[in-house]
């Protein structure tokens, strides 16, 4: 290869992701087609094909594994290289670059981020709302400096420090059979209540996913009579009598204004934690740092 570029690298490393020049394209705001043309010139200037295509989506060719692998440690490398010049920079205000869930800016992180933004007038804020799997992603890329998520992924490869308990709770209408005990404010074992309907949360999320490894391990099947995309809409549902739900500790100030009843689960794997996670082994810029400090807990 004559040149590295940094911006066809990028739209590779989110197509590799996506699966898709759609989804890809959607993600990093540009045209499809945009996607496409640079992944034809990478292909063409290299004489490699780097995707094998299909009425699915893309896929890489072991040619492309090689590419990707190769261009998510280019791209640390330059990040790391830019934050250590920026250090000689003489006023230089700088920017905090972080990815997080849902569930970490439905909890402490937006009045967080308030208290930093006043503390630190000259930084800029860039946040990025996404999965955990592709906040994580996003951290390796290089492309963020740090990321918010819960506690249940594989962290190999990153330092992480704890920001914010996120426990699962058990939430019901006051004429919900279950009403009765979960109004003693006792938290309830799981195997109590799988039995019931539930109202279903963003199937392959991280949640939807520690619930589900927890019933195979009982053996049992959850039922559910509807399935939503957000928390709010869960709430809702709930309310309207369509099952109980279970929704993050740090969701329930959705809860006000409702008549809804809940309690935590009692289970050590419904004890979670979120995390801030961070690249191990690698310079941190004084905006992160800065960051780090005020969220510790």
């Amino acid at each position: 290869m004559s040149q590295f570029d940094p911006v066809t690298a990028r739209l590779i490393l989110a197509l590799a992701r996506a699966g898709s020049i759609a989804r890809a394209a959607q993600q990093e705001n540009i045209a499809p087609s945009a996607v496409s043309r640079r992944l034809a010139e990478l292909e063409a200037r290299t004489g490699t094909v780097l995707f094998d295509r299909s009425a699915q989506g893309v896929r890489l060719t072991d040619a492309g594994n090689v590419y990707v692998e190769a261009s998510r440690a280019m791209l640390r490398q330059i990040a790391e290289l830019e934050l250590r010049l920026s250090e000689f920079a003489k006023g230089k205000a700088g920017t905090l670059r972080l990815a997080c869930t849902s569930s970490a800016l439905s909890g402490r992180l937006p009045e967080l981020l308030a208290d930093y933004a006043t503390a630190h007038p000259g930084v800029r804020l860039g946040i990025r709302e996404m999965s955990g799997a592709e906040a994580l992603a996003a951290l390796s890329d290089a492309d963020v400096d740090l990321a918010v998520v819960t506690d249940n992924h594989d962290f190999a490869g990153f330092e992480t420090q704890p920001f914010q308990e996120d426990a699962v709770w058990i939430i019901a209408s006051p004429e919900h059979p279950l009403a009765p005990r979960l109004a003693r404010k006792k938290p309830l074992p799981f195997a109590e209540v799988i039995g019931h309907e539930i109202v279903g949360f963003h199937h392959s999320g991280a949640l939807d996913r520690l619930l589900r490894e927890a019933a195979d391990r009982a053996g049992r099947v959850i039922g559910e009579r509807v399935n939503v995309e957000s928390m709010a809409a869960l709430v809702r549902m709930v309310e309207a009598g369509f099952g109980i739900g279970f929704v993050r500790s740090t969701s329930l100030h959705l809860l006000a204004g409702t008549d809804l009843l809940g309690v935590a689960l009692d289970e050590d794997w419904a004890r979670r934690m979120m995390m801030i996670a961070m690249r191990r082994n690698a310079p941190i810029s004084a905006a992160a740092s800065a960051f780090l400090d005020l969220a510790r807990i």
